[in-house]
């Protein structure tokens, strides 16, 4: 059952881009995220209530929760949707997989935790690697946009590690992720459909097969079942050893890019993923004995 549940948080959420090429732009992107938020925030609501699981945030702990689910729920996301369109779902999860590197740094600055060395190593060879998968497109019109999807999921990165240096702050106080992942999600979804609204914009639901099944994968098995998956998987293995599936985020992420005919098999897509797996798996300390602790993992 272990190795299932790893299988499957490892594929789905290195589809997770994929997923957000598929479902596309029958709307804004913005009223596609709030959808999605809408539903998983319902989700995680139901299952409190159903759990009511201790570690209910205190009054002090609101704060961190509600700057943890902006980060890692509303604007990453809302930057991984349109660095997705702007690019390709092959180099948005190159890029997210820095987080193996951006997360320690912003867990250096915030909580003053030890940076190791390899974090810096393993950066060098991750930012290697986008470099290689994108220098092809760099002599023609089409580069420009790539270069613009390159720079947006970075900032989307850098959010996501804003937001795991929260999540680090409330599990060292206890906090129930299943609380903050609740919370989380139901300000980020007030966010991004406070957008929606003073941006003046028709609410309509798409009735496409391509939308509505993109949707609720990223919504029920995304969002929700592989969460939950992980969280059973610190259980049984650790936080350090789950987490080196985002090592292998650009394999997956690539390989799915090929199939669906959105990337050409290439030397450079397989160098530069090469070279982003062994950045990340340098970072994460692969190989390295160490104590398990709950490292904040989260997937777009």
């Amino acid at each position: 059952m272990t190795k299932f549940m790893y299988i499957f948080c490892l594929i789905v959420w290195g589809l997770n881009f994929i997923a957000v090429k598929i479902q596309g732009t029958p709307v804004s992107l913005e009223l596609s995220l709030t959808y999605r938020l809408i539903i998983t925030a319902l989700l995680f609501l139901v299952l409190v209530w159903f759990l009511r699981p201790k570690g209910r945030p205190k009054r002090k702990d609101i704060p961190f929760v509600i700057v943890f689910g902006i980060c890692n729920f509303a604007l990453s996301y809302l930057c991984f949707y349109y660095a997705t369109i702007l690019s390709s779902a092959a180099i948005v999860t190159l890029v997210f997989s820095l987080k193996v590197i951006l997360t320690p740094i912003a867990l250096r600055v915030f909580l003053k935790e030890k940076l190791h060395s390899r974090v810096l190593i393993g950066g060098v060879f991750g930012v290697l690697g986008v470099c290689i998968l994108i220098y092809p497109t760099l002599n023609n019109f089409q580069g420009f946009n790539e270069i613009k999807g390159i720079v947006v999921a970075f900032i989307g990165t850098l959010l996501t590690a804003v937001g795991d240096a929260s999540s680090a702050r409330n599990a060292s106080r206890r906090v129930d992720p299943i609380y903050a992942n609740a919370i989380g999600f139901t300000v980020a979804s007030i966010l991004m459909g406070s957008i929606v609204l003073i941006q003046g914009q028709e609410i309509t639901i798409p009735t496409s097969v391509s939308y509505v099944s993109a949707l609720l994968y990223l919504t029920l098995v995304a969002s929700f079942a592989a969460w939950l998956f992980y969280l059973k998987l610190i259980e049984t293995i650790g936080g350090s050893q789950s987490g080196y599936m985002v090592a292998l985020f650009p394999v997956i992420g690539g390989i799915a890019s090929v199939l669906i005919g959105e990337s050409d098999p290439s030397l450079f897509l397989f160098a530069g993923c090469l070279f982003s797996c062994i950045g990340a798996a340098i970072a994460l300390g692969f190989g390295i004995r160490r104590q398990n602790v709950k490292l904040p993992v989260n997937a777009d």
